[in-house]
């Protein structure tokens, strides 16, 4: 159920244009860190996925990288 939910949730946030329409910021990794989330939740579960989910996104949006950074899921 919490798998369930957590998907439909990024996938809202996802269709409603990501952090570049909401918060004005691109991601810098590739893929976006919305994608990998639900990419972990989908593999490992709600638990394991969002903690991989969560400690992707902390790395994310350093100002001054130029390129994107490919991270697949493990």
């Amino acid at each position: 159920m919490i798998k369930y939910i957590s998907l439909k949730l990024i996938r809202r946030y996802q269709a409603s244009g990501g952090s570049k329409q909401l918060l004005n910021i691109e991601c810098n990794f590739e893929p976006t860190c919305s994608e990998y989330t639900k990419q972990c939740i989908e593999k490992y579960g709600a638990l394991k996925g969002w903690k991989l989910g969560l400690a992707r996104i902390k790395r994310c949006n350093q100002p001054d990288l130029i390129e994107k950074i490919y991270d697949e899921v493990p």
